[in-house]
């Protein structure tokens, strides 16, 4: 309804949406998707955004031609439970989404526009949960899916694709082998490539949006997230940017990152202060939803970061099973990778309201 083209996040390099483009053709870099942020606080201003919360209700803020055609299975308006051993520290318990992960939200965006562009089969690169989200959104949508996983991904992840009737491709090594192998598989098929791609940070936004809304649009001196391929992140960065530009909250909460000590590129350039990720070499965590050795987007994760006066920090995996305990004594039952931002947010020692996402159930694992 309000966007208006892609931005290359590397290079300022635009492209219309009317395209089907994955990455700049000038850097090969990732790509943003820009709004009109003075014609949706207009609309906002007659429409508001009323009623429940759930994910479909902050359609101003995605790039869908027709909101009511929107590919969903009701996700998102998942709890935010308070902690019973911190008081100002709050979960945003992602688990109980349809396929029990984030990914759902970011899943339903990038279905709607397959659709939208008139695809027949999408393709995607998963680690697990987000090639079980895509497969199940694509069963939703009547098209075929195509999930392309490396060795390491665990075999209860890859039932539940195949459960939703996606075609399973293994690669050996490592996920950016089995990102690459997509992007091929994509062009000769002329099929929709899906994943960390612009269209996926768009519905992972609504992630912030309802902690916000849950916290009556007091925002929250932090929200600490998990870091895989920098995704989710910089959405929740983004969230929060557009909803003040918009007029709800008055101050952007510091957003923190966490990663896996065996694999944490961003982490290593956030504390060296670089301005460049560098790939992982060997990466290897139990986290297997968080093992992204080469993050899509770890230049939007190093930039929500340092935009918003926050931190990052990598967890061992002891450190990761010890808050996944932690979670279930209190009656969160969370994935390895979900805890990983518990157990970041402990070692931080954060003072202030603090919402911490909780990205996908234990039964993941």
């Amino acid at each position: 309804m309000f966007q208006k083209n892609f931005k290359c996040f590397k290079c300022g390099k635009k492209f219309p949406l009317s395209k089907t483009v994955y990455e700049c053709s000038n850097c090969g870099y990732s790509l943003d998707i820009e709004y009109d942020y003075s014609k949706i606080k207009k609309f906002l201003r007659k429409e508001k955004l009323k009623g429940e919360i759930n994910h479909l209700k902050y359609y101003p803020f995605y790039p869908v031609k027709d909101f009511k055609k929107i590919v969903s299975m009701q996700e998102g308006g998942t709890p935010l439970i308070q902690s019973k051993e911190k008081e100002n520290y709050f979960f945003k318990y992602e688990g109980v989404n349809p396929t029990g992960a984030f990914k759902d939200r970011g899943s339903s965006i990038e279905l709607t526009k397959a659709i939208e562009l008139n695809h027949k089969k999408v393709i995607v690169a998963s680690t697990g949960n987000m090639g079980a989200s895509i497969a199940a959104y694509a069963a939703r949508a009547g098209i075929k899916a195509e999930v392309i996983i490396p060795s390491f991904t665990p075999k209860n992840k890859i039932k539940q694709m195949k459960f939703y009737g996606a075609k399973i491709s293994k690669v050996k090594g490592s996920y950016s082998k089995a990102m690459q192998l997509a992007k091929e598989k994509s062009l000769k098929e002329k099929a929709f490539l899906t994943g960390d791609y612009p269209f996926r940070v768009e519905g992972q936004k609504s992630v912030a949006f309802e902690i916000l809304e849950q916290l009556k649009f007091n925002a929250p001196e932090n929200i600490v997230c998990p870091i895989g391929n920098g995704s989710l992140i910089y959405a929740t960065f983004k969230a929060c940017s557009e909803l003040m530009k918009t007029g709800f909250i008055k101050r952007i909460p510091r957003i923190h990152g966490v990663q896996a000590q065996g694999c944490s590129p961003v982490v290593k350039a956030w504390e060296k202060g670089l301005k460049e990720v560098v790939p992982e070499k060997n990466a290897k965590t139990i986290a297997t939803a968080i093992l992204c050795d080469d993050p899509i987007d770890g230049l939007e994760a190093l930039h929500a970061i340092n935009e918003s006066n926050s931190s990052a920090v990598s967890v061992s995996d002891e450190e990761i099973i010890k808050a996944k305990k932690n979670l279930a004594l209190q009656g969160i039952y969370a994935e390895l990778s979900g805890a990983a931002a518990f157990a970041g947010a402990k070692k931080l020692k954060l003072k202030g309201k603090t919402a911490i996402i909780v990205s996908g159930h234990g039964l993941k694992d």
